[in-house]
């Protein structure tokens, strides 16, 4: 990447461009280098003109939350976007109905939900991430996902082209949908029910109640490192790391949680390095214990 040619390109351009970014403080894992290249728009329109000046063969990431990744501490040889507040936007379309900003926080929207009497939405009071990181991940727990509430997705393509797609033109599976990567999300149309708003409450906080119990909810993580296995056995994941990996293993400050096998934690200065052992020691003692292939739920930035 010509880092020169890139700031002749956005001299005049009036969105926030930065460069040689610190990614660190970006997501939860707080592990990470420098970006070339860091965009943060404050509309849509700003978001269309970037990507117009862009090189379609530029490779870019677009982060929400940061609760699901981990960025080498090298430099990322790309570019690094994320949506202001004002793609955070949450709004009522009808009594079922909700059209939410892909930056909205999922904790956000199930309290607008709630506020609203809309069910439906209960489970994503326990995730931690964002509607854009939720649809591209199929994100889910306790026996719902994004694709049984999703509608339609409204994003905007590498060429700056917007486009609303209806949900039964997404093919979703298992923690992961068939959108282009580099298809921005911008909003989504989501649909619930019609509920009381003493049912909705008390099933968020039996959720809550239940995720307390067996996540470690006080410190933050990477969220669940490995896909359950399912294709493969019955089992959770973290019942097999617990089975199969010594508790305390440890490289550098890279941790696994002693609540929940299937969270690792950055103690304090965990490089990348650090973290990356400790995911494949993981991934290869279960392995050689139970013959299961682990897949990544955390997305690595390379």
């Amino acid at each position: 990447m010509n880092i020169k040619n890139f700031e002749n390109k956005f001299k005049n351009f009036s969105g926030r461009v930065y460069f040689n970014y610190s990614i660190k403080k970006l997501n939860w894992f707080n592990i990470g280098g420098n970006t070339r290249i860091f965009f943060k728009p404050d509309t849509l329109q700003d978001l269309i003109e970037f990507l117009k000046l862009c090189n379609n063969e530029e490779i870019f990431f677009v982060i929400g939350a940061g609760s699901n990744v981990l960025f080498k501490d090298d430099i990322f040889e790309g570019i690094v976007i994320k949506l202001s507040k004002n793609f955070s936007r949450i709004s009522l379309l009808n009594e079922n109905t909700i059209i939410a900003g892909s930056g909205a926080l999922d904790k956000s929207l199930s309290e607008f939900a709630l506020e609203n009497s809309v069910g439906g939405f209960e489970f994503l009071s326990c995730i931690p991430g964002t509607i854009g990181g939720g649809i591209r991940m199929n994100s889910g727990c306790f026996g719902s996902e994004f694709k049984d509430i999703l509608i339609s997705v409204q994003a905007v393509n590498r060429l700056g082209k917007v486009l609303t797609i209806p949900a039964q033109d997404i093919k979703f599976s298992y923690r992961s949908c068939n959108l282009p990567k580099d298809l921005i999300f911008l909003s989504a149309t989501l649909e619930g029910n019609k509920k009381k708003m003493e049912k909705i409450k008390e099933q968020i906080n039996n959720f809550k109640t239940k995720k307390e119990k067996a996540q470690p909810t006080k410190i933050k993580t990477g969220g669940s490192t490995f896909k359950n296995p399912i294709k493969q056995t019955d089992k959770k994941v973290w019942e097999i790391i617990k089975e199969s990996v010594p508790n305390n293993i440890q490289f550098g400050d890279a941790i696994i949680s002693d609540k929940h096998a299937n969270f690792f934690i950055n103690k304090g200065n965990a490089s990348y390095k650090d973290m990356k052992k400790l995911i494949d020691f993981v991934k290869k003692s279960v392995k050689n214990k139970t013959g299961i292939n682990l897949d990544l739920e955390i997305i690595l930035v390379k």
